[in-house]
Protein backbone atom coordinates (compact mmCIF):
# COMPACT_ATOMS: atom_id res chain seq x y z
CA UNK A 1 0.00 0.00 0.00
CA UNK A 2 1.22 3.63 -0.53
CA UNK A 3 2.86 4.80 2.27
CA UNK A 4 1.36 8.21 1.82
CA UNK A 5 -1.80 6.71 1.94
CA UNK A 6 -1.29 4.96 5.17
CA UNK A 7 0.22 7.94 6.95
CA UNK A 8 -3.56 9.67 5.70
CA UNK A 9 -5.58 6.82 7.34
CA UNK A 10 -3.90 7.00 10.43
CA UNK A 11 -4.23 10.70 10.58
CA UNK A 12 -7.89 10.76 10.10
CA UNK A 13 -8.34 7.76 12.25
CA UNK A 14 -6.41 10.25 15.27
CA UNK A 15 -9.09 12.55 14.04
CA UNK A 16 -11.92 10.43 14.56
CA UNK A 17 -10.93 9.29 18.03
CA UNK A 18 -10.00 12.56 18.89
CA UNK A 19 -13.41 14.32 17.78
CA UNK A 20 -15.54 11.92 19.38
CA UNK A 21 -13.51 12.24 23.04
CA UNK A 22 -14.14 16.01 22.47
CA UNK A 23 -18.44 15.35 21.87
CA UNK A 24 -18.17 12.85 25.03
CA UNK A 25 -16.18 14.51 27.23
CA UNK A 26 -18.45 17.28 28.56
CA UNK A 27 -21.31 15.25 28.66
CA UNK A 28 -19.01 12.84 31.75
CA UNK A 29 -18.12 15.78 33.19
CA UNK A 30 -21.56 16.82 33.38
CA UNK A 31 -22.92 13.50 34.76
CA UNK A 32 -19.93 13.70 37.23
CA UNK A 33 -20.77 17.30 38.30
CA UNK A 34 -24.20 16.26 39.01
CA UNK A 35 -23.42 13.81 41.36
CA UNK A 36 -25.10 11.05 39.30
CA UNK A 37 -21.72 9.17 37.92
CA UNK A 38 -22.46 5.32 39.03
CA UNK A 39 -19.34 3.79 40.28
CA UNK A 40 -19.19 0.00 40.07
CA UNK A 41 -17.58 -1.34 42.83
CA UNK A 42 -16.09 -4.66 42.86
CA UNK A 43 -17.31 -7.80 44.61
CA UNK A 44 -14.64 -10.73 45.38
CA UNK A 45 -17.23 -12.97 46.59
CA UNK A 46 -20.78 -14.90 46.13
CA UNK A 47 -24.01 -12.80 46.43
CA UNK A 48 -25.02 -13.49 50.31
CA UNK A 49 -26.26 -11.17 53.32
CA UNK A 50 -22.18 -10.45 53.47
CA UNK A 51 -19.96 -9.70 50.87
CA UNK A 52 -15.91 -9.60 50.06
CA UNK A 53 -15.07 -6.27 47.86
CA UNK A 54 -11.87 -5.84 45.88
CA UNK A 55 -9.82 -4.98 49.15
CA UNK A 56 -10.93 -7.28 51.29
CA UNK A 57 -13.47 -5.39 53.24
CA UNK A 58 -16.39 -7.44 54.26
CA UNK A 59 -19.98 -4.96 54.19
CA UNK A 60 -23.62 -6.82 54.82
CA UNK A 61 -25.44 -6.22 51.16
CA UNK A 62 -28.49 -4.52 51.17
CA UNK A 63 -28.97 -3.60 47.31
CA UNK A 64 -29.36 -7.11 46.02
CA UNK A 65 -32.06 -8.69 44.25
CA UNK A 66 -32.38 -11.79 46.03
CA UNK A 67 -34.58 -11.94 47.70
CA UNK A 68 -34.97 -15.06 48.80
CA UNK A 69 -31.63 -15.38 49.45
CA UNK A 70 -31.45 -18.45 46.97
CA UNK A 71 -28.08 -16.60 44.62
CA UNK A 72 -25.60 -18.88 47.10
CA UNK A 73 -28.07 -21.33 47.89
CA UNK A 74 -25.43 -25.05 48.15
CA UNK A 75 -28.43 -26.95 46.72
CA UNK A 76 -28.97 -24.43 43.46
CA UNK A 77 -24.88 -24.66 43.19
CA UNK A 78 -24.99 -28.21 43.33
CA UNK A 79 -27.51 -28.71 40.82
CA UNK A 80 -25.80 -25.78 38.10
CA UNK A 81 -22.59 -27.50 38.65
CA UNK A 82 -24.58 -31.34 37.50
CA UNK A 83 -25.61 -29.82 34.46
CA UNK A 84 -22.40 -28.12 33.35
CA UNK A 85 -20.77 -32.13 33.44
CA UNK A 86 -23.93 -33.26 31.80
CA UNK A 87 -24.73 -30.82 29.32
CA UNK A 88 -21.29 -28.47 28.91
CA UNK A 89 -20.93 -25.09 29.14
CA UNK A 90 -23.55 -23.99 26.73
CA UNK A 91 -24.98 -24.70 23.28
CA UNK A 92 -23.10 -22.72 20.71
CA UNK A 93 -26.76 -21.99 19.01
CA UNK A 94 -30.20 -20.53 19.37
CA UNK A 95 -33.03 -22.68 20.13
CA UNK A 96 -34.51 -23.65 16.83
CA UNK A 97 -30.99 -24.30 15.35
CA UNK A 98 -29.65 -26.81 17.58
CA UNK A 99 -30.18 -25.37 21.18
CA UNK A 100 -32.76 -26.60 22.83
CA UNK A 101 -32.13 -29.70 25.42
CA UNK A 102 -34.54 -31.40 27.06
CA UNK A 103 -33.99 -29.30 30.49
CA UNK A 104 -35.30 -26.21 28.24
CA UNK A 105 -38.56 -27.35 28.13
CA UNK A 106 -38.40 -28.88 31.53
CA UNK A 107 -37.87 -24.98 32.75
CA UNK A 108 -40.45 -23.72 30.94
CA UNK A 109 -42.89 -26.23 31.85
CA UNK A 110 -42.12 -25.43 35.58
CA UNK A 111 -42.46 -22.01 35.09
CA UNK A 112 -46.18 -22.48 33.45
CA UNK A 113 -47.22 -24.58 35.80
CA UNK A 114 -45.75 -21.86 38.15
CA UNK A 115 -47.82 -19.35 36.71
CA UNK A 116 -51.03 -21.79 36.02
CA UNK A 117 -50.48 -21.01 32.52
CA UNK A 118 -50.25 -23.26 29.28
CA UNK A 119 -46.70 -22.83 28.21
CA UNK A 120 -43.94 -20.89 28.39
CA UNK A 121 -41.12 -19.26 26.63
CA UNK A 122 -37.32 -18.82 28.31
CA UNK A 123 -35.40 -15.97 26.74
CA UNK A 124 -31.63 -14.37 27.78
CA UNK A 125 -33.10 -11.72 29.77
CA UNK A 126 -36.19 -10.26 31.20
CA UNK A 127 -34.82 -7.54 29.17
CA UNK A 128 -35.06 -9.77 25.82
CA UNK A 129 -38.77 -10.94 26.66
CA UNK A 130 -40.21 -7.44 26.75
CA UNK A 131 -38.47 -6.59 23.51
CA UNK A 132 -39.48 -9.47 22.20
CA UNK A 133 -43.42 -9.65 22.70
CA UNK A 134 -44.74 -6.44 21.74
CA UNK A 135 -42.89 -6.37 18.45
CA UNK A 136 -44.52 -9.89 17.58
CA UNK A 137 -47.94 -9.18 19.07
CA UNK A 138 -49.26 -5.70 18.03
CA UNK A 139 -49.38 -4.67 14.48
CA UNK A 140 -50.26 -0.55 13.46
CA UNK A 141 -53.94 -1.66 13.80
CA UNK A 142 -53.73 -2.08 17.14
CA UNK A 143 -52.84 0.29 19.96
CA UNK A 144 -50.46 -0.36 23.53
CA UNK A 145 -51.03 1.76 26.41
CA UNK A 146 -48.29 1.64 28.79
CA UNK A 147 -48.10 3.03 32.56
CA UNK A 148 -45.68 6.58 32.42
CA UNK A 149 -42.98 4.94 34.88
CA UNK A 150 -43.29 1.33 33.20
CA UNK A 151 -39.83 -0.35 33.49
CA UNK A 152 -37.05 0.82 30.65
CA UNK A 153 -37.25 -2.41 29.26
CA UNK A 154 -41.09 -2.38 28.68
CA UNK A 155 -40.75 1.47 27.03
CA UNK A 156 -38.04 -0.33 25.01
CA UNK A 157 -39.96 -3.08 23.61
CA UNK A 158 -42.99 -1.01 22.90
CA UNK A 159 -40.27 1.17 20.50
CA UNK A 160 -40.33 -1.40 18.40
CA UNK A 161 -43.72 -2.54 17.29
CA UNK A 162 -45.46 -0.36 15.14
CA UNK A 163 -48.96 -0.37 17.44
CA UNK A 164 -50.93 3.01 18.37
CA UNK A 165 -48.85 4.20 21.24
CA UNK A 166 -50.71 5.67 24.44
CA UNK A 167 -48.89 6.55 28.07
CA UNK A 168 -51.32 6.86 31.22
CA UNK A 169 -50.41 8.93 34.16
CA UNK A 170 -48.69 6.43 36.34
CA UNK A 171 -51.10 4.12 38.47
CA UNK A 172 -53.97 6.21 37.56
CA UNK A 173 -57.11 3.61 36.14
CA UNK A 174 -59.12 6.86 35.15
CA UNK A 175 -56.47 8.06 32.77
CA UNK A 176 -55.96 4.68 31.63
CA UNK A 177 -59.76 4.05 30.77
CA UNK A 178 -59.80 7.31 28.71
CA UNK A 179 -56.55 5.91 26.89
CA UNK A 180 -58.80 2.76 26.56
CA UNK A 181 -61.94 4.94 25.05
CA UNK A 182 -59.81 7.02 22.79
CA UNK A 183 -58.38 3.49 21.37
CA UNK A 184 -61.49 1.93 20.88
CA UNK A 185 -61.48 1.54 17.14
CA UNK A 186 -58.04 -0.23 17.50
CA UNK A 187 -58.11 -4.37 16.53
CA UNK A 188 -56.27 -5.01 19.88
CA UNK A 189 -55.64 -3.35 22.66
CA UNK A 190 -52.54 -4.14 25.13
CA UNK A 191 -52.49 -2.64 28.64
CA UNK A 192 -48.81 -3.15 29.94
CA UNK A 193 -47.82 -2.67 33.21
CA UNK A 194 -44.94 -3.37 35.75
CA UNK A 195 -46.30 -5.65 38.34
CA UNK A 196 -43.76 -3.71 41.11
CA UNK A 197 -42.26 -0.70 39.89
CA UNK A 198 -38.11 -1.26 40.91
CA UNK A 199 -37.64 2.65 41.96
CA UNK A 200 -40.45 2.56 44.03
CA UNK A 201 -41.66 -0.77 45.52
CA UNK A 202 -45.27 0.51 44.76
CA UNK A 203 -47.82 -2.08 43.08
CA UNK A 204 -49.95 -1.29 40.45
CA UNK A 205 -53.38 -1.37 40.18
CA UNK A 206 -53.92 -4.42 39.29
CA UNK A 207 -57.65 -4.86 40.00
CA UNK A 208 -58.70 -2.05 38.69
CA UNK A 209 -56.67 -2.64 35.78
CA UNK A 210 -57.71 -5.86 35.37
CA UNK A 211 -61.59 -4.97 35.20
CA UNK A 212 -61.17 -2.42 32.70
CA UNK A 213 -60.04 -4.55 30.26
CA UNK A 214 -62.46 -6.67 30.67
CA UNK A 215 -64.85 -3.34 30.33
CA UNK A 216 -63.38 -2.54 27.35
CA UNK A 217 -62.14 -5.96 25.63
CA UNK A 218 -58.23 -5.20 25.69
CA UNK A 219 -55.37 -7.43 26.93
CA UNK A 220 -53.30 -7.16 29.66
CA UNK A 221 -49.59 -7.65 30.12
CA UNK A 222 -47.92 -7.80 33.78
CA UNK A 223 -43.89 -7.32 34.53
CA UNK A 224 -43.73 -9.29 37.41
CA UNK A 225 -39.71 -9.11 38.01
CA UNK A 226 -40.23 -7.87 41.19
CA UNK A 227 -42.62 -10.00 42.32
CA UNK A 228 -42.25 -13.84 41.11
CA UNK A 229 -40.89 -16.28 43.72
CA UNK A 230 -42.33 -14.02 46.48
CA UNK A 231 -44.95 -11.57 46.31
CA UNK A 232 -48.30 -13.02 47.03
CA UNK A 233 -49.52 -15.34 49.30
CA UNK A 234 -47.56 -18.22 48.04
CA UNK A 235 -45.12 -16.05 45.57
CA UNK A 236 -47.36 -16.58 42.38
CA UNK A 237 -46.41 -12.45 42.06
CA UNK A 238 -49.02 -9.34 41.75
CA UNK A 239 -51.99 -10.94 40.67
CA UNK A 240 -51.73 -13.50 43.40
CA UNK A 241 -51.38 -10.46 45.56
CA UNK A 242 -54.95 -8.88 44.54
CA UNK A 243 -56.85 -12.80 44.14
CA UNK A 244 -56.46 -12.72 40.36
CA UNK A 245 -54.57 -15.84 39.63
CA UNK A 246 -55.10 -16.65 36.18
CA UNK A 247 -56.73 -13.49 35.24
CA UNK A 248 -53.41 -11.70 33.09
CA UNK A 249 -53.34 -12.36 29.92
CA UNK A 250 -49.11 -12.36 29.47
CA UNK A 251 -46.33 -12.47 32.70
CA UNK A 252 -43.15 -12.03 31.79
CA UNK A 253 -40.70 -11.95 34.52
CA UNK A 254 -37.18 -13.37 35.02
CA UNK A 255 -35.08 -15.76 36.80
CA UNK A 256 -31.85 -12.94 37.69
CA UNK A 257 -34.12 -11.99 40.92
CA UNK A 258 -35.32 -14.14 43.75
CA UNK A 259 -35.75 -17.21 41.04
CA UNK A 260 -31.49 -17.68 41.76
CA UNK A 261 -30.68 -14.33 40.59
CA UNK A 262 -28.09 -15.85 37.95
CA UNK A 263 -29.97 -15.01 34.51
CA UNK A 264 -32.79 -15.80 32.35
CA UNK A 265 -36.06 -14.29 31.54
CA UNK A 266 -39.34 -15.65 30.27
CA UNK A 267 -43.43 -14.78 28.69
CA UNK A 268 -45.90 -17.13 30.32
CA UNK A 269 -48.73 -17.35 28.56
CA UNK A 270 -51.58 -19.02 26.24
CA UNK A 271 -49.70 -21.77 24.16
CA UNK A 272 -50.65 -20.16 20.77
CA UNK A 273 -49.15 -16.48 22.03
CA UNK A 274 -45.96 -18.93 23.07
CA UNK A 275 -46.02 -20.96 19.90
CA UNK A 276 -46.17 -17.17 17.59
CA UNK A 277 -43.50 -16.08 19.82
CA UNK A 278 -41.01 -19.06 19.27
CA UNK A 279 -41.99 -18.33 15.03
CA UNK A 280 -41.61 -14.71 15.40
CA UNK A 281 -39.86 -13.19 18.24
CA UNK A 282 -36.56 -11.50 17.30
CA UNK A 283 -34.52 -11.79 20.55
CA UNK A 284 -35.48 -15.47 20.52
CA UNK A 285 -34.65 -16.63 17.24
CA UNK A 286 -31.31 -14.38 17.05
CA UNK A 287 -29.84 -14.78 20.57
CA UNK A 288 -27.85 -18.27 21.91
CA UNK A 289 -30.01 -20.62 23.97
CA UNK A 290 -29.80 -20.20 27.81
CA UNK A 291 -26.62 -21.99 29.18
CA UNK A 292 -27.43 -25.29 31.04
CA UNK A 293 -26.28 -24.41 34.42
CA UNK A 294 -28.95 -21.35 34.43
CA UNK A 295 -31.46 -23.53 33.25
CA UNK A 296 -30.62 -26.11 36.16
CA UNK A 297 -30.72 -23.59 38.78
CA UNK A 298 -33.81 -22.11 37.51
CA UNK A 299 -35.56 -25.69 37.89
CA UNK A 300 -34.32 -26.60 41.25
CA UNK A 301 -35.61 -23.04 42.08
CA UNK A 302 -39.03 -23.89 41.02
CA UNK A 303 -38.67 -27.25 42.97
CA UNK A 304 -37.60 -25.42 45.96
CA UNK A 305 -40.27 -22.85 46.52
CA UNK A 306 -43.09 -24.08 44.45
CA UNK A 307 -44.84 -25.59 47.68
CA UNK A 308 -43.04 -23.88 50.44
CA UNK A 309 -43.43 -20.77 51.64
CA UNK A 310 -40.57 -20.76 54.72
CA UNK A 311 -38.45 -17.78 52.99
CA UNK A 312 -41.59 -15.88 52.19
CA UNK A 313 -42.71 -15.69 55.74
CA UNK A 314 -39.82 -14.77 56.76
CA UNK A 315 -38.98 -12.36 53.62
CA UNK A 316 -42.26 -10.62 55.35
CA UNK A 317 -41.57 -10.14 58.60
CA UNK A 318 -37.73 -8.96 57.30
CA UNK A 319 -39.32 -6.36 55.66
CA UNK A 320 -41.72 -4.93 58.10
CA UNK A 321 -39.07 -4.98 60.84
CA UNK A 322 -36.90 -2.55 58.64
CA UNK A 323 -39.96 -0.09 57.70
CA UNK A 324 -41.27 0.33 60.93
CA UNK A 325 -37.89 1.27 62.36
CA UNK A 326 -36.68 3.02 60.12
CA UNK A 327 -39.92 5.39 59.89
CA UNK A 328 -39.66 5.43 63.34
CA UNK A 329 -36.52 7.22 63.60
CA UNK A 330 -37.81 9.58 61.15
CA UNK A 331 -36.97 8.64 57.20
CA UNK A 332 -39.43 8.99 54.25
CA UNK A 333 -39.78 5.22 53.38
CA UNK A 334 -41.55 5.16 49.93
CA UNK A 335 -43.03 1.93 48.74
CA UNK A 336 -46.48 -0.88 49.56
CA UNK A 337 -45.11 -3.01 52.42
CA UNK A 338 -42.74 -4.13 49.55
CA UNK A 339 -38.99 -5.87 50.11
CA UNK A 340 -37.88 -2.39 47.96
CA UNK A 341 -37.40 0.11 50.66
CA UNK A 342 -36.22 3.67 49.33
CA UNK A 343 -35.00 5.81 51.73
CA UNK A 344 -35.78 8.68 50.13
CA UNK A 345 -33.20 11.66 50.22
CA UNK A 346 -34.10 13.84 47.34
CA UNK A 347 -31.07 15.54 46.86
CA UNK A 348 -28.64 13.61 44.58
CA UNK A 349 -25.50 14.68 45.63
CA UNK A 350 -26.97 13.88 49.54
CA UNK A 351 -27.81 10.52 48.37
CA UNK A 352 -24.42 9.84 46.79
CA UNK A 353 -22.61 10.76 49.92
CA UNK A 354 -24.97 9.19 52.10
CA UNK A 355 -24.29 6.04 50.34
CA UNK A 356 -20.29 6.24 50.78
CA UNK A 357 -20.72 7.17 54.55
CA UNK A 358 -22.77 3.86 55.14
CA UNK A 359 -19.73 1.16 53.33
CA UNK A 360 -17.96 3.00 55.34
CA UNK A 361 -19.80 1.24 58.32
CA UNK A 362 -20.13 -1.71 56.56
CA UNK A 363 -23.54 -1.57 54.90
CA UNK A 364 -23.37 -1.88 50.98
CA UNK A 365 -26.11 0.58 49.43
CA UNK A 366 -26.53 2.50 46.31
CA UNK A 367 -28.06 5.99 46.06
CA UNK A 368 -30.37 6.44 43.23
CA UNK A 369 -30.62 9.87 41.35
CA UNK A 370 -31.37 10.87 37.83
CA UNK A 371 -31.73 9.49 35.61
CA UNK A 372 -32.66 6.42 37.40
CA UNK A 373 -35.60 8.21 38.93
CA UNK A 374 -36.94 11.42 38.37
CA UNK A 375 -34.96 14.86 39.40
CA UNK A 376 -35.40 16.00 43.24
CA UNK A 377 -36.21 12.06 44.04
CA UNK A 378 -33.24 10.91 44.77
CA UNK A 379 -32.99 8.16 47.18
CA UNK A 380 -31.23 5.33 48.43
CA UNK A 381 -33.00 2.10 47.33
CA UNK A 382 -32.66 -0.67 50.53
CA UNK A 383 -33.57 -4.47 49.30
CA UNK A 384 -34.33 -6.46 51.76
CA UNK A 385 -33.94 -10.26 51.60
CA UNK A 386 -34.95 -13.99 53.57
CA UNK A 387 -31.18 -14.01 54.37
CA UNK A 388 -30.78 -11.16 56.58
CA UNK A 389 -30.67 -11.92 59.93
CA UNK A 390 -32.79 -9.22 62.25
CA UNK A 391 -29.14 -8.10 63.69
CA UNK A 392 -27.99 -7.34 60.01
CA UNK A 393 -31.41 -5.95 59.86
CA UNK A 394 -30.23 -3.73 62.86
CA UNK A 395 -26.84 -2.92 62.39
CA UNK A 396 -28.04 -1.13 59.00
CA UNK A 397 -30.91 0.60 60.70
CA UNK A 398 -28.10 2.06 63.10
CA UNK A 399 -26.11 2.97 60.40
CA UNK A 400 -28.92 4.75 58.75
CA UNK A 401 -29.68 6.82 62.21
CA UNK A 402 -26.27 7.65 62.95
CA UNK A 403 -25.54 9.13 58.96
CA UNK A 404 -28.34 10.54 59.04
CA UNK A 405 -28.02 12.53 62.21
CA UNK A 406 -24.46 13.39 60.90
CA UNK A 407 -26.08 15.06 57.43
CA UNK A 408 -28.78 16.77 59.00
CA UNK A 409 -31.72 14.06 57.54
CA UNK A 410 -32.91 13.04 61.08
CA UNK A 411 -33.05 14.74 63.91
Amino acid sequence: MNCALVQVKRCVGRRGASSLAAVLQPELESIREAGTWKNERIIASAQRTEIVLADGKRVLNFCANNYLGLSDNQQIVTAAKAALDKYGAGLSSVRFICGTQDIHRELEHKLAAFHGREDAIVYASCFDANAGIFETLLTAEDAVLSDELNHASIIDGIRLCKAKKLRYKHRDVGDLEAKLAESAGCRLRLIATDGVFSMDGTVAPLAGIVELASKHGALTFVDDCHATGFFGKTGRGTEEYFGLLGKVDIINSTLGKALGGAAGGYTASSKPLIDLLRQRSRPYLFSNSLPPPVVATGIRVIDLIAGNTNLLNILERNTQHFRQEMTRAGFKIAGDSHPICPVMLWDAKLASTFADKMLDKGIYVIGFSYPVVPKDKARIRVQISAAHTTEEIDRAINAFVDIGKELGVVG
